[in-house]
């Protein structure tokens, strides 16, 4: 299991998940209540961007960065609290042992 923390109005929610869960699937499938900033109306398919997500900086260099011409990047780049770096899609980051401890802020503009 990997133990994920989502940060929210200041407070810490962790939310255990098995390995190959992405971040969108963590708040939206096993966090108890579903976190409703992460709506996922794309179902995780890149195409929409109501996953975005800051993450911890200590974590960016774990998950690396954003290819310049990947469907991820041309989608972060139009969202307004968009910062190079980290912000990232839930939906693209699967998870494993390696981010056992994994911060992830959650972002209000999200909520629809």
């Amino acid at each position: 299991m990997v133990a994920v923390y989502f940060v929210k109005n200041g407070d810490k929610i962790k939310v255990e998940v098995p390995e190959g869960t992405t971040v969108m699937e963590a708040a939206k499938f096993y966090a108890d209540p579903p976190l409703e900033e992460i709506p996922a109306t794309c179902g995780g398919s890149c195409a929409c961007a109501t996953c975005h997500i800051h993450l911890e900086n200590e974590w960016t260099g774990t998950l690396g960065y954003v290819d310049n011409k990947s469907p991820e990047l041309e989608l972060l780049e139009y969202e307004k609290n968009y910062i190079e770096g980290i912000s990232r899609l839930g939906c693209q980051i699967t998870l494993t042992s390696n981010h056992n401890g994994i911060i992830i802020h959650l972002l209000d503009n999200e909520l629809l």
